[in-house]
């Protein structure tokens, strides 16, 4: 009887629990029996480990072989317990050192030839690998994942063989190169600058006030206006990601199966679905689940253009991650919680027509058309503001275009920092007990108060229009909100105007 024990990680969600391969060698017929909630692609390893261990050059006991992979209760896929299970089977057969796999951790798929193959998702294993201190050995194709989180215990292997003489002490595996400030030095990507924009200068305010707050921003506009141009330019607003925040950005999109760039590592993402987009990938989900694009755009922004072309539903699915920060997608297996701490800035046309002052549609049709965004949605937005068309003249204008991403986002920077150390949270952020002491008098609330009962607001946008406030006095570098920093916070309801002005009830 012979036993071996080789230690790997499983997936689930962003986290990488520690799975225990177990492999014991008895007398009998000869056999090969997986156990401990193997799926589909995990009992295929037994003809992929047959293969790899004969073509390496290894003998592959005829016996009868038991491999457990436990927890039992934890389910397993994939193609990245190939390669622990074959070096548990030549630990058991005395092929290699039981004692070498001590404080080692073995994760990758086999080829037929006995190649170490690429893993999807590896980023949480080598996380959580290196919160326990182990000896990770993972596909040299993975080196990159491995190099962001710049863990030094890791190590690569191409071959069984390769690994074999590692573990005998008779080779070295390559491991990461311990500089790893090639990534501090990366250029982030550009995308435009604001100067790009001709006018609109009250929606390039509206845009920098949603950068300083983190506030969420709906643009309303007839077709070719900028709304799109704006959006795409609040990336350039915002700071980089700290270290912590890019590595959650970037387990969360190893797990996706999309591994960052490291030359974008620091950016912060910037995602865009399409209107035809379904809730499973908005929101995540699947026969495996998987992360949607919201938690994609994860410490980042979300863009949803013609978001009037989403459906009601799918939309909907979106108002309980806005508030928590996160989603859950429970299964019968497992319940797993991915992070989607985003900002969300979408764009629309006024009208099914796509001009509310030249529309062809009747009021009712345009009220059909607005009714696709639920009241309870709409409440999401801190800021809603037109964006119309530009006056006659202004395209052959030859003066400047206003203020540069720079210059904005210096301010921007500035106002966070603020904020942060006032609260240690983003305004769009602030707590009712944290509104409190915000620097609001009580003359200025109970004016804003009747101004929210004369627009039919609900109780949620006069909070809204707080956060908003303290954004905007930030920016002038005011320690207190005064009535003007609140009416222009009130400036930007454009869309409680537009349904004022249809008679609809919200």
């Amino acid at each position: 009887m012979a036993i071996a024990c080789v230690n790997t990680r499983a997936s689930k969600g962003v986290d990488a629990p520690t799975v225990t391969v177990e492999v014991h060698l008895s007398n009998g017929l000869p056999a090969f029996s997986l156990v401990g909630l193997p799926e589909t692609s995990v009992k295929e390893a037994k003809e992929r480990v047959r293969s790899a261990i004969i073509n390496a050059g290894f003998e592959f006991p005829m016996r009868r072989i038991t491999v457990n992979m436990a927890p039992a209760d934890l389910p397993k896929q994939g193609g990245r317990y190939d390669l622990p299970i074959a070096i548990g089977i030549l630990a058991a057969s005395k092929q290699i050192p039981l004692t070498a796999l001590k404080d080692h951790e073995f994760v990758g798929e086999l080829a037929l030839s006995g190649q170490v193959r690429y893993c999807q998702g590896l980023l949480p294993v080598i996380v959580d690998a290196r919160k326990q201190h182990s000896k990770l050995v993972m596909p040299l194709d993975n080196r990159h994942e491995a190099e962001l989180v710049g863990y030094q215990q890791s190590y690569f292997a191409t071959h069984l063989q390769q690994l074999s003489e590692y573990l005998h002490g008779q080779a070295q595996l390559p491991s990461i190169d311990p500089q790893t400030q090639w990534i501090d030095n990366a250029k982030p990507k550009h995308a435009g600058c604001l100067t790009d924009v001709i006018g609109q200068y009250h929606a390039k305010q509206a845009l920098e006030i949603a950068a300083a707050g983190q506030h969420n921003l709906l643009m309303l506009g007839s077709p070719g206006t900028g709304k799109t141009m704006l959006a795409s330019r609040i990336i350039g607003l915002l700071p980089q990601l700290n270290y912590d925040q890019a590595l959650e950005v970037a387990a969360i999109h190893s797990v996706a199966g999309q591994p960052m760039s490291p030359q974008y590592f620091y950016q912060r993402p910037f995602r865009s679905p399409h209107h035809t987009s379904s809730a499973t990938a908005l929101v995540g989900g699947g026969t495996i689940p998987k992360p949607g694009e919201i938690s994609l755009a994860h410490n980042g922004v979300l863009f949803l253009d013609e978001i009037a072309e989403f459906p009601r539903k799918v939309l909907d699915c979106l108002r309980e991650p806005m508030e928590t920060g996160e989603v859950t997608i429970s299964r019968a297996a497992a319940k797993l919680r991915f992070d989607s701490r985003f900002q969300l800035v979408a764009a629309m046309n006024p009208s099914p027509c796509g001009d509310i002052k030249q529309s062809r549609a009747s009021n009712d049709q345009i009220q059909r058309y607005l009714s696709r965004l639920s009241g309870p949605f709409l409440d999401r937005f801190d800021l809603t503001v037109e964006v119309p068309k530009l006056p006659e003249g202004t395209l052959t204008q030859s003066d400047t275009q206003g203020e540069t991403t720079t210059q904005v986002a210096q301010r921007v920077a500035q106002a966070r920092n603020t904020q942060l150390q006032r609260f240690g949270v983003l305004n769009s952020q602030l707590s009712g007990n944290q509104l409190k002491q915000a620097g609001f008098s009580h003359a200025d609330l109970q004016f804003l108060e009747q101004s929210v009962y004369k627009l039919g607001l609900s109780v949620r946008s006069f909070h809204r229009i707080q956060r908003v406030a303290r954004t905007i006095a930030d920016l002038q570098q005011s320690e207190q909100v005064s009535r003007s920093h609140i009416a222009q916070a009130l400036g930007y309801r454009a869309m409680d105007r537009l349904l004022n002005s249809l008679n609809r009830p919200y």
